[in-house]
């Protein structure tokens, strides 16, 4: 017997390449709430970083359950070693396991023959809230049909996070001014926040001691950073057709952004992971990264004067629009469910409005719901210190959430993603003396690979 080993990098190639077509076998009757929904219903759900949140989720899972006369198997998957994505996998190609299961940004296209549609869950719930978020939307509206409703639990944002005292002191910026809790944002200097005055801010803090701690790695915050920067000066490598649109004067303006931005960053970011980020802010080092709240929560625990000090706030500003970096989670219904009824039911009852705050109340505010009309939750305007620090962390105002490799086709924004080819195009440009040309042309001959599959 052989075995292969699972690296989070491979799993997405699958999630790019594993994509049958819809059976219309799939189709299960238009859930109807019961009074006894009844019989067993298992579901699987991320690990939250946030420790009470997950159990915040089982406890409002198993009050369903009761009321329902449903036997209920909760289990909460670590992403430590990719469990969960391993899970995922083995359960889809066993045809067995959980009923439901939480599903991280890519992975629905990958199991989509499996699982099933759900429309009759998210279009009533899209008349209660609002549009799903294009972000969100992306990933689970698949082929016509919503193959996954799009979550709010461990579904987050990424915006900049920053320290007040060192962006007023040294770059001139009050971002308490700028983006206030529970007040509208200055709109003169929500204006002046550019990305070309960001390089500005990055300029002045470098020059006094705390660069921005900005990865330009492969490593996936790195990836949305990117991604929403690119989006911000109108850069899309391949568009909703297919067509690989990399060569453009707005791609060149992104990649010509960069290298400015990287003067101003240590030589150690080409080199950072997701945490590197955090311990950079946490430590003191840096004065701004981009990341959800669970910086500060670290840094509230470990070093309680520096979380005085940080804002969050809205990403900057380019030709083409302001875009927060979001990664959306997704739950979905295997189709050898035994119980598909109760899974709906219990999916219907968790993504109401009165649920869904409690959920991101649990998580400290690192939960961002996909649909507009939830967005004005009380827990980020009361979180601190200082009070209000997580107010203008879900996008919204003129901030578009966004997720790196829309709009092209989804198994090529999946790949694109998968190989961080942004990332790979910038190093080109800022590190290893290409120029733009070539890393445009370098991106264009690796996207026509992806089409060749």
């Amino acid at each position: 017997m052989t075995s292969r080993t699972f690296t989070r990098r491979s799993l997405l190639k699958t999630a790019a390449i594993a994509a049958p077509t819809i059976a219309t076998a799939n189709f299960a009757a238009p859930f109807v709430r019961g009074a006894f929904a009844a019989g067993k219903l298992a579901i699987a759900a991320w690990d939250h970083w946030v420790p009470g949140a997950g159990k915040e989720l089982g406890r409002i899972c198993q009050e369903w359950a009761d009321k329902e006369k449903v036997e209920l198997v909760f289990d909460l998957v670590t992403s430590n070693g990719d469990k969960d994505l391993l899970t995922l996998m083995a359960e889809g190609q066993a045809g067995a396991g959980h009923d439901i299961m939480g599903l991280r940004t890519w992975y629905v296209e990958a199991q989509k023959h499996r699982f099933v549609p759900v429309d009759d869950i998210v279009e009533p719930l899209q008349k209660q809230y609002g549009n799903v978020v294009t972000a969100s939307k992306y990933c689970s509206y698949i082929d016509g049909h919503w193959m996954a409703v799009p979550s709010t639990y461990a579904s987050s944002s990424l915006p900049p996070c920053a320290r007040i005292d060192m962006l007023k002191e040294y770059a001139g910026i009050d971002v308490q001014k700028m983006y206030p809790a529970g007040g509208k944002p200055d709109q003169e200097l929500v204006d002046a926040w550019t990305w070309d005055n960001f390089v500005k801010a990055a300029e002045a803090c470098s020059k006094a001691g705390h660069p921005f701690g900005l990865g330009l790695s492969t490593c996936t915050d790195a990836l949305n950073m990117a991604g929403a920067a690119f989006a911000a000066f109108g850069s899309a490598l391949v568009d909703e057709k297919g067509n690989v649109t990399v060569k453009t004067d707005a791609t060149r303006q992104a990649l010509d952004f960069f290298k400015r931005l990287s003067k101003f960053l240590t030589e150690e970011v080409y080199a950072y992971d997701n945490a590197s980020n955090n311990k950079a802010l946490i430590s003191g080092k840096s004065a701004l990264i981009m990341n959800p709240p669970s910086a500060h929560a670290v840094a509230k625990r470990d070093a309680p004067k520096v979380a005085e000090q940080l804002w969050t706030f809205h990403s900057p500003k380019g030709p083409s629009g302001r875009f927060d970096p979001a990664n959306y989670y997704f739950w979905g219904i295997w189709n050898f469910s035994k119980n598909i009824s109760a899974a709906k039911g219990l999916l219907t009852h968790i993504s109401q409005r009165e649920v869904q705050e409690k959920l991101v109340t649990a998580s400290i505010g690192f939960d961002i719901p996909p649909f507009p009309a939830l967005m004005d939750f009380k827990v980020w305007e009361e979180e601190g210190p200082p009070k209000g620090t997580f107010y203008n962390y879900p996008p919204r105002n003129d901030a578009t959430a966004f997720l790196s490799g829309y709009p092209a086709p989804l198994k090529i924004g999946t790949q694109m993603y998968a190989q961080a080819l942004l990332m790979k195009m910038i190093a080109m440009h800022t590190h290893q003396g290409k120029s733009a040309d070539d890393a445009m042309s370098y991106a264009e001959s690796e996207i026509e690979g992806y089409l060749r599959t």
